[in-house]
C-alpha cells in the first residue's frame, strides 16, 4: 500500500474556535459520503510537512505564514482516496492561530471546489455535541492541548 503524507491545520481564531471544511462527495470512489475535516493536504515531492502546511494553509483559505511551528500530533490509517484508491496516511497536524475569520477560495483546485461545500468556525463545545463526522476523531483532544 502506498504512503501519502499529508499536512493538516488546525487554524484558530481569536475566539478559539477551530475552521473545519465540510467536504461532500458526489461521483466518486466516496460518492455520497461527507464529513467535516481541518484543512490541509498531501505533501509534493521534496516538500517537508511543515513546508506542505504553509502552503496548503494558504491555498485553501487565503492565509499565509512565513513558518508553522512543530507538529503537535500524528495520525496514521488506511483511508480510501476519491480515486478508489487505498493508501496508508500519514498526517501530521500543525496549529496557526488567525487573527480573523477572513478566507479566500482563489486557490482551490476543481476537485475542492466540487467537494468542499461550506466552512465554519466550530468551539469545542459545537465539537462534542455535534452528531455529524468530524476528522480527526481526536480533534477535541487536541485542541484541548493547544
Amino acid at each position: 500500500m502506498r504512503q501519502r503524507d499529508s499536512a493538516r491545520l488546525l487554524v484558530i481564531n481569536p475566539a478559539n474556535q477551530v475552521l473545519l471544511f465540510h467536504f461532500r462527495h458526489k461521483g466518486d470512489a466516496l460518492d455520497g459520503k461527507n464529513h467535516w475535516a481541518t484543512p490541509g493536504g498531501g505533501l509534493e515531492p521534496g516538500e517537508t510537512f511543515e513546508e506542505a502546511a504553509v502552503r496548503e494553509l494558504f491555498e485553501e483559505t487565503g492565509i499565509q505564514v512565513e513558518a508553522v511551528g512543530s507538529s503537535i500530533a500524528e495520525r496514521r490509517f488506511a483511508m480510501l482516496l476519491p480515486s478508489g484508491e487505498t493508501v496508508l496516511s500519514v498526517e501530521r497536524y500543525f496549529v496557526v492561530r488567525t487573527e480573523g475569520e477572513a478566507l479566500s477560495r482563489e486557490g482551490w483546485t476543481a476537485h475542492e471546489v466540487r467537494v468542499m461545500a461550506e466552512h465554519k468556525w466550530w468551539s469545542v463545545a459545537e465539537l462534542r455535541e455535534t452528531r455529524e463526522t468530524v476528522w480527526p476523531e481526536k480533534l477535541v483532544e487536541m485542541l484541548e492541548r493547544v
